[in-house]
């Protein structure tokens, strides 16, 4: 059954969250966030991206006919256990999508949280930077509620149905961002250790003989790291957790999460993603002092 979608609530509107919220308020769909509590940051980004704030989460469960979960990856149960508190007070329908990079198995969690409290669910990933060029961010989405999620391809996201099986969304971002992120913090990693060792220039020089096309792109994406490091510790965790419940070994994304975290503890961890970018020198030797 197709339910008509007229309002969206976002769950909540960081980086990624208001530039969703910007997109679907531009296409004419009115756009919600429960703002109690939040950040000066948060609460700006949302009035930047034309989002409502209503108050309270009790508000968001009540006016919203959907919605879309995008948080760090370790709230995301969190987040569903109080919506899901929200929805036996209101007992309102809704349908709850999580978009959160979360392990399969953390996903079957959430969704046992949302529908148990009498909501519909869809599980969904988001693959790619936020929303803000055409084509260039894509929504996964998996279960048996899916047709209605599909529905905002009208107001601007782009949404792949990958069938009625909850976790397949989830799956497809594990295994897409252990090479993104775990690339990015396998290649933050080595130009760290070459600048403590004292050969990050020998070792430039030979990756612009042998590596020009990756070494190019370390430079290009390693500064906006770390403005996004505290949130992909979680992630990689997630995809740790996803690999070794298959019967591969978790132990290099765990290596990964280790690496942003240390990130995390550098003086590059007040960045955010609105900040001036350090540039990609900068940004190594930075990692390297903490090492010294």
């Amino acid at each position: 059954m197709i339910h008509r979608i007229q309002t969206v609530g976002i769950y909540s509107p960081g980086d990624m969250g208001q530039a969703v919220g910007k997109l679907l308020a531009e296409h004419g769909l009115r756009v919600i966030a429960s703002l109690e509590g939040r950040s000066e940051r948060t609460r700006h980004l949302a009035q930047q991206a034309g989002i409502a704030d209503v108050g309270t989460l009790t508000a968001l469960v009540q006016e919203a006919d959907l919605i879309l979960s995008i948080l760090v990856p370790d709230q995301a149960v969190n987040a569903a256990q109080a919506v899901a508190q929200a929805l036996t007070a209101t007992q309102h329908d809704l349908l709850y999508v999580d978009c959160n990079a979360i392990a399969p198995q953390t996903v079957q969690v959430v969704d046992q949280i949302i529908t148990t409290a009498g909501a519909r669910f869809v599980d969904a990933s988001i693959i790619g930077p936020p929303p803000r060029k055409p084509s260039a961010t894509r929504f996964y989405a998996s279960g048996t509620d899916v047709v209605t999620f599909t529905g905002l391809r009208d107001y601007g996201l782009e949404i792949i149905d990958l069938g009625s099986a909850i976790g397949q969304a989830s799956a497809i971002k594990m295994c897409y961002a252990a090479l993104t992120k775990g690339l990015t913090a396998l290649c933050t990693e080595l130009l760290t250790a070459a600048e403590v060792f004292g050969v990050s220039t020998a070792l430039a020089q030979e990756f612009e003989t042998s590596q020009a096309m990756l070494y190019k792109q370390m430079q290009q994406t390693l500064p906006g790291m770390p403005a996004k490091a505290h949130r992909w510790i979680g992630e990689m965790e997630e995809i740790a957790q996803t690999f070794g419940a298959i019967g591969l070994t978790p132990q290099i994304l765990a290596g990964a999460a280790d690496l942003y975290r240390f990130v995390n503890s550098t003086p590059l961890a007040h960045l955010t993603p609105e900040d001036p970018k350090p540039t990609f020198g900068e940004m190594i030797a930075t990692l390297a002092s903490q090492l010294r």
